[in-house]
């Protein structure tokens, strides 16, 4: 795997790390800061789908992998009806590691194929770890109109 085609972040939520999880698999929690819809079958194997904001509705698609609640989550992750990033193609990680009273996220998106693909998953990440920090931080992050 080519380094180059790996999107990390890291950002640091002023919530614990149980908020934290339950913003990233609780569908009623993830519908504040992501998407339109979302289904999660919160175990190794189960389901984790979004769909996405209008105008696009694109519908985000995958399994998780591994579930280590309040500290890890792993899903494959990919676009139904997308033939360069399918779902289950790209893999991501994220840890939660319970640092200055709240939660450092460190999220690892790999398995994208082009550097195209990545800029793009780069900016989404940006734009919905940053809703998700004011989320579970308790603020509203107002309605949800998709990266730009």
């Amino acid at each position: 795997m080519s380094e180059a085609l790996v999107v990390r972040r890291e950002t640091q939520i002023a919530a614990p790390p149980a908020t934290v999880f339950a913003f990233l698999t609780d569908p009623e929690k993830i519908l504040s800061w992501m998407g339109a819809e979302a289904t999660t079958e919160v175990n190794p194997g189960g389901l984790y789908l979004v769909k996405g904001v209008s105008p696009s509705r694109r519908v985000a698609r995958g399994a998780f992998r591994e579930v280590v609640p309040v500290h890890r989550l792993a899903y494959s992750f990919g676009w139904e009806g997308d033939e360069e990033v399918p779902p289950a193609s790209s893999l991501v990680e994220i840890d939660l590691i319970d640092r200055d009273g709240g939660t450092l996220l460190r999220m690892t998106h790999s398995g994208l194929p082009t550097p195209a693909q990545c800029a793009g998953h780069d900016r989404g990440w940006a734009h919905y770890l940053g809703r998700l920090g004011m989320a579970a931080g308790g603020q509203n992050p107002g309605v949800d109109r998709g990266p730009v």
